[in-house]
């Protein structure tokens, strides 16, 4: 039995937790009878829906707790296979390897986030990865990773043979598609949603650029009196300055937060967006892209780590720490309609390539290799 570890999708709705939940789903319907899960729920963690008709086994540990133990299990020679007995394949999808004894294992790296930008994570957070990260990738047999940026990190940051390594691309989940005229009028009213507004999908934190982003809407504001801003997702950590700024620029009319958004809903507020944007210093692979995309959204994107790799020629870039380059990328998309339909097209033709089907086939190649 190959067990996939989806704790990430039992606790956030974010990034990785969309991740796990997909890459599962899609594991399950590629190989029926061959797939269970693993997770630790914690006190408040819930399997998403579409797991539960899967074999599960868990641990209702805190999260905290069940890290160290993870940890130390690894530094003092433990194994934790009474947990899944039945295992010819363990995958852990984020960033928390179950030490195991006798079985193959798969750890999917996101980013290195940690380790490129300290500044940017908690502390605790930040010492347990730089402390753990090198720990999981030495000891896990194969290693996904979800862009060729972030295969290039762990090649350099651990030293990690690069033959250990196999990319595997994420994708938009199949709801991601241009929505009908109906349901964007009904999001536009259910959600109090401007007529003239930048859509950018995230958790609220330092990494995603937020501040110059501030910066350039308050300059375009000059130009488009109406332009805002609206954000789609949660707030994750070292905020404050955020919240701050918006204060101190006046912007609170122009500055939308909807926090996490039902999947059913998503993909018709970015396409009733005048254009979607994403300043991140640095993404893993940069999924919102993608579904942005997908949903028939322009997409005006930092030229960082590995979002031209995922954009393509799709999207438009700048350089994230330049804030007038990002102000006159934005202004000619949506001042220039030609070019704004031409890379609405690319965009459609270019996330219909990103499967989860493929990603599976992808994965499952992995397995095989190690258990042949």
């Amino acid at each position: 039995m190959w067990y996939i570890d989806v704790s990430a999708a039992a606790h956030s709705r974010a990034g990785l937790g969309r991740y796990s939940e997909n890459m599962a789903r899609a594991l399950a319907e590629a190989r029926p009878g061959q797939v269970a899960l693993f997770h630790n729920l914690g006190k408040e963690g819930t399997r998403p829906a579409s797991l539960r008709h899967l074999p599960a086994r868990q641990v209702n540990w805190g999260y905290k707790p069940w890290r160290l133990a993870v940890w130390l299990a690894h530094l003092a020679g433990l194994s934790f296979n009474r947990l899944v007995p039945e295992a010819t394949l363990f995958h852990s999808t984020e960033h928390l390897l179950m030490p195991l004894h006798g079985v193959p294992t798969v750890l999917t790296v996101h980013d290195l986030i940690f380790k490129l930008f300290p500044e940017h994570h908690k502390k605790l957070n930040y010492w347990y990865l730089n402390l753990a990260m090198p720990l999981f990738c030495r000891r896990a047999t194969a290693i996904v990773a979800v862009s060729q940026a972030t295969k290039r990190d762990v090649v350099e940051q651990y030293g990690v043979d690069p033959a250990k390594i196999r990319v595997v691309y994420e994708a938009p989940a199949a709801h991601f598609s241009p929505p009908p005229p109906a349901k964007l009028s009904q999001v536009r009213q259910q959600y109090s949603l401007p007529d003239n507004y930048l859509i950018h999908l995230s958790t609220i934190e330092p990494r995603k650029n937020l501040l110059r982003l501030l910066d350039a809407l308050h300059t375009l504001r000059q130009t488009f009196p109406t332009l805002s801003l609206v954000l789609a997702g949660g707030r994750g950590w070292l905020y404050d300055a955020f919240f701050a700024k918006i204060e101190a620029m006046g912007l609170q009319s122009a500055v939308q937060l909807l926090g996490w958004v039902p999947d059913e809903d998503l993909p018709a507020i970015l396409a009733a967006a005048s254009l979607a944007v994403q300043p991140s210093l640095y993404e893993g692979f940069g999924l919102p892209l993608l579904e942005q995309m997908a949903s028939g959204q322009v997409v005006a994107a930092s030229n960082s780590s590995s979002h031209p790799e995922v954009g393509g020629g799709a999207a438009a870039y700048f350089n994230p720490t330049n804030t007038e380059e990002m102000i006159a990328t934005l202004h000619r998309l949506l001042t220039d309609r030609d070019e704004y339909a031409h890379r609405r097209q690319l965009g459609l033709e270019h996330a219909r390539q990103f499967t989860w089907q493929r990603a599976a086939q992808e994965t499952i190649a992995v397995y095989e290799s190690l258990l042949q």
